[in-house]
């Protein structure tokens, strides 16, 4: 029988999501190279966020949120196979041997040089202070794991090590199988969580970091543990645990999989160990081991939707598998099992590694005889300034007609865009596919336009607009006075009222408003909407919806050649090839919503939107060659070999 869900990995992250999608009712089997040599056993088995001093705020987030699992979590683990799994809530204490730069005075959290060693005991004299993170603790890594495997078996999860899976069998957008050593191995959905090897099997940005570690024992002679909280020191942790051992960690090495300690490594550890907590170094030393840990390029993971509509991608974890298994088994089961994703995945999807900046060529670098063409020399554009805000993309997105709120989000990321307009309207009502769109978003990167859409008349548009500037100021961009207007009475063919317009721009621009009106193809109508102050103007290629490509395009040049202000071609266009031709024009940006999100794939659609975006407008200054009436050769006549 076919399994539901096959993953790849078996270290922490992998055998998490196969407990908790077990646990919900599915069919799993787990693929395993080596057990015994996954990170996860390789790790310290720190839970610190808040020692860590984590500068991404949504990994943050996301490394708390984890935390605050790990007390039912592991305690779930013990009731279903017996083994503790060593969670320990000790606090973490961070000692500086430095006058810090930065300290809030009177802060509960930090603690002085003669409180720091009251607190702990034989910190080097050294030590003038340190914050205490009390939040923050360890949990036995090794048990875990183990506690994880005898979990997953006593579920009747597939258990299947020492197999190495070689490829992914695609076809058509889909996993159909994948390819191991002993044979083809199918399922209905795939979980890729190999850790640093996953760059193997996909082109994703993740490369082993090593890190060597040691272990030491106290003595039987001292009688109670004289180390009871874990050191987060400058390139060093002492993480001791109950059964008397302290695990000190870790370097950092980029040599990709070279295993084995070295002297150079472990002399490194043991010194800055001793410089902070001085009589480590009469304790025996038990044991030295290495591991790899899975690096991206922003030390974030990658979690969620793939290529692949069956293909779930949860790796990358760098120095945080540990910490972030259960909540990584929870959103990644919610992934796949509930059809429900968390508005926090968007941060740490795959796509992010693959927009380039609109204005730059989007293409491999080609080889001359001079060497690597620098691409910022062929192609040097002026940013679009809007209302006196510059922008680098060109392309706008919308948030409507998606299929999920997770789809949305990557659409947006893949598009590059930097405006998204939103329907003012829809999000009051939390209309189906707008719920939670205020929070899905990242407006400190992503500038809103709201919209008035659905308002039939100037006085409807009004109000709404007013809503949307507070709405935007509910989100963080107090400066925010952006509004798309919209005045559609017409609900059959979404044909936008020019009189009622021209009637809202007027008002909305004396209310300080910087106005985006959505038109017709009509110049004389554009002209007198710069005149009345509107900051740009959206003539529609085609009715909004249709996916008719440009059907006004004599209208819109006219446009373009009077303008002062910019022009946004928005509505109807269906296909890269007309998002092009319309830059080409001379246009200064799109407005794409539809053509993305009715897509089949709208991230791909997304991204093929932006490349589109800015070839057109790469022609557009470059200047197209002359159009002629008659044949003229490629290759000049003269000096030819008779």
């Amino acid at each position: 029988m076919t399994s539901d869900v096959l993953i790849i990995g078996g270290g922490a992250i992998g055998l998490a999501i196969a407990v908790e999608l077990k646990l919900r009712g599915a069919k799993v089997t787990v693929l395993c190279r080596d057990f015994q040599g996954a990170a996860s056993h390789a790790a310290a088995g720190m839970l610190a966020p808040d020692a860590e001093q984590i500068p991404n705020a949504a990994m943050l987030d996301l490394c708390r949120r984890s935390r605050a699992l790990y007390p039912d979590w592991t305690r779930k683990l013990e009731d279903l196979t017996g083994l503790n799994p060593g969670y320990w809530p000790c606090g973490i204490l961070s000692p500086v041997t430095q006058e810090p730069k930065s300290k809030i005075d009177g802060s509960p959290y930090w603690l002085n040089q003669t409180a720091i060693h009251q607190y702990q005991p034989g910190l080097a004299p050294e030590v003038i202070g340190g914050w205490w993170h009390p939040e923050d603790g360890q949990v036995d890594n090794r048990a875990l794991v183990n506690a994880l495997w005898t979990a997953a078996e006593s579920l009747g999860v597939e258990l299947k090590d020492r197999l190495k899976v070689e490829a992914f069998l695609q076809q058509q957008g889909k996993v159909v199988g994948v390819q191991t050593n002993t044979g083809i191995i199918h399922a209905n959905h795939y979980v890729l969580a190999t850790g640093a090897w996953s760059n193997e099997l996909l082109p994703l940005p993740v490369r082993p970091r090593k890190g060597q570690m040691l272990r030491v024992r106290v003595p039987d002679f001292i009688p109670e543990l004289p180390l009871t909280r874990v050191l987060f020191g400058d390139n060093i942790y002492i993480v001791p645990r109950r059964n008397r051992s302290i695990i000190i960690g870790a370097t950092s090495e980029d040599v990709g999989f070279t295993p084995h300690n070295t002297p150079a490594g472990i002399q490194t550890l043991l010194a800055q160990a001793i410089s902070l907590y001085p009589q480590i170094q009469d304790y025996p030393i038990q044991e030295f081991w290495w591991g790899f840990r899975p690096l991206t390029p922003d030390e974030l993971p990658i979690f969620g939707t793939s290529h692949c509509e069956n293909l779930t991608l949860a790796t990358g974890h760098y120095r945080n598998g540990i910490l972030l298994a259960p909540i990584t088994a929870a959103l990644i089961a919610d992934l796949i099992w509930a059809e429900k994703s968390d508005p926090i995945l968007s941060h740490f999807h795959h796509s992010r590694f693959h927009t380039e900046p609109s204005t730059s060529m989007l293409t491999h670098s080609a080889n001359f005889s001079q060497g690597n063409l620098d691409r910022n020399r062929v192609f040097k554009d002026s940013p679009l300034v809007i209302a006196g805000k510059s922008f680098t993309s060109r392309l706008m997105t919308g948030t409507g007609k998606y299929r999920s709120i997770e789809e949305m989000q990557q659409s947006v990321v893949a598009s590059g865009c930097e405006i998204v307009t939103v329907a003012v309207r829809r999000v009051q009502t939390q209309a189906p596919g707008h719920e939670g769109l205020a929070e899905a978003l990242d407006w400190q990167k992503i500038w809103m336009l709201p919209n008035t859409a659905g308002c039939a008349t100037a006085e409807e548009a009004i109000r709404v607009a007013r809503l949307g500037r507070e709405m935007a100021k509910l989100l963080g961009q107090e400066d925010n006075n952006f509004i798309k207007l919209e005045v559609i009475p017409d609900p059959k063919y979404l044909l936008p009222d020019p009189i009622g317009t021209l009637q809202a721009a007027e008002q909305l621009v004396k209310e300080g408003f910087a106005v985006l009106p959505y038109i017709n193809a009509d110049p004389m109508l554009a002209k007198r909407l710069e005149e009345v102050g509107c900051a740009t103007v959206m003539p529609l290629a085609s009715p909004i919806g249709s996916g008719q490509g440009l059907k006004t395009t004599a209208n819109i040049q006219i446009i373009i050649e009077n303008a002062s202000i910019p022009v946004v071609v928005d509505a109807g266009i269906g296909a890269p090839s007309e998002a092009a031709q319309a830059m080409e024009l001379g246009a200064d940006a799109l407005l794409i919503n539809s053509a993305i999100a009715l897509s089949q794939n709208p991230p791909a659609m997304a991204e093929a939107m932006n490349l589109a975006a800015v070839a057109g407008r790469m022609a557009y200054l470059a200047g197209r060659m002359p159009l002629k009436a008659y044949a003229s050769p490629s290759s000049p006549l003269t000096g030819t070999i008779n």
